[in-house]
């Protein structure tokens, strides 16, 4: 490999917040050959966002370095069912559920990875051929007390919650995923620090050299913002509607990416952008500096991250559209149509907020009341705020947030 070692490891450090251990990495780098560099994923929800790109980010950068990349799809234990981190079990998938999500996941994460330097492996080859006095030795390798260090377990019983014995399966088997694979260095977000971890354990029990453990950020979702200089907010995630889809179009995701706070959109440079660091560093030092906008570091960031997953033609067109719309008061090129229906013929009238999450210019009603009251929603032109609003038979255009619109038909 022409990279040297700790060029390597400037960029292999880049966003990580939990490495075990940190002079074994370097040692393995150290021998000159490419490491195994795994990352599991079980197919439990098909649609990827930004919050999940991270991690293939930091796998993209082990390929770029020339590691061999184990893309692992967890078939076997996503019929168990990790457990969630809060007060039950997680609902297990079917085998339907883990084919259908798998083939999404692979057509996915190749917007990231290399094709060509991915190898893509499912945990069914190996754990479906465990004996069951395999799966007992296995189980013999780590104890009870270990297993009730986890906090999500630790917490549920205390609490008297119930904790099925499947689940303590589920860490076990992905560590087995580890001496299977032979890994050299196991990659997940923070929530996973725990499995990772028993993955060294259970390495060294079968007589090999545990893999090093890597984690990094849960990113933050679109509402994130500093309080008393601190980034809080909710985790990106799909319940919360605060997500970027990469396979949105890059409209949507220019936009949604426009609209982060200037603080957020730091932390989506470091985590999410292919630039160098001190490339990074620099501009925002202008940008504190007066030497740069705001505004521009963050067009940059919105076109690198919709070029990556829509296209730069896309990205460039979401661009100009953006410019014309938000900075000269236009209309987008298509609006798109939808109907809703008034809520009774004695009352031809529905409600303005429903015909909203009707529409699909918000995910819920309570969504939509949020956005009138906040001053966010225009119809025909004109703000609305009371979020008992009604809207009678007609053609209305509506404007939701910054940067969606449709026309209402309301019938």
């Amino acid at each position: 490999m022409s990279t040297s070692i700790e060029e390597q490891w400037a960029e292999l450090m880049r966003g990580v917040v939990d490495l075990h251990v940190a002079d074994e990495l370097k040692k393995k780098l150290a021998r000159g050959k490419p490491l195994v560099v795994k990352a599991g994923f079980d197919p439990s929800a098909p649609d990827l966002h930004l919050g999940h790109t991270v991690v293939f980010r930091k796998m993209r950068q082990f390929q770029d370095f020339g590691h061999t990349v184990v893309f692992l799809i967890g078939d076997f234990t996503g019929m168990i069912g990790d457990p969630t981190g809060k007060s039950a079990t997680r609902k297990a998938l079917t085998r339907e559920d883990v084919a259908t999500n798998a083939e999404t996941y692979k057509r996915q994460v190749f917007k990231i990875l290399d094709p060509e330097r991915t190898v893509v492996r499912f945990n069914s080859e190996w754990l479906g051929a465990l004996t069951s006095i395999d799966v007992i030795s296995l189980a013999a390798k780590y104890n009870v007390a270990r297993m009730l260090e986890r906090d999500d377990f630790k917490n549920r019983y205390r609490t008297g919650q119930s904790i099925s014995v499947h689940e303590f399966l589920y860490p076990l088997m992905q560590a087995y995923d580890s001496v299977a694979l032979k890994a050299d260095v196991e990659l997940g977000g923070t929530d996973q620090l725990f499995n990772l971890l028993v993955g060294r354990t259970i390495m060294q029990a079968y007589g090999l050299e545990p893999q090093c453990v890597m984690t990094t950020p849960i990113l933050e979702g679109l509402d994130a913002k500093v309080e008393d200089g601190k980034l809080v907010g909710d985790k990106m995630s799909k319940s919360l509607g605060n997500t970027v889809g990469i396979t949105e179009p890059a409209k949507e995701i220019f936009g949604k990416v426009m609209s982060v706070s200037d603080d957020l959109m730091w932390r989506y440079y470091e985590l999410l952008s292919t630039r160098p660091l001190a490339e990074i560093a620099k501009l925002r030092a202008d940008v504190a500096a007066g030497a740069a906008h705001p505004k521009a570091a963050k067009v940059a960031l919105a076109v690198e991250i919709a070029e990556r997953y829509a296209g730069r033609a896309e990205a460039e067109a979401a661009a100009a559209e953006f410019e014309r719309i938000f900075a000269k008061g236009a209309l987008p090129d298509e609006v798109e149509g939808a109907e809703v229906s008034v809520e009774g013929a004695d009352r031809p009238v529905i409600p303005l907020a429903k015909a909203i999450a009707s529409a699909g210019l918000a995910a819920s009603i309570s969504e939509a009341r949020r956005l009138i009251a906040q001053g966010g929603v225009e119809v025909d032109g004109a703000r609305v705020t009371d979020v008992k609003h009604e809207l009678t038979v007609g053609e209305f255009l509506i404007r939701a947030g910054k940067r969606r619109f449709k026309r209402v038909r309301v019938r």
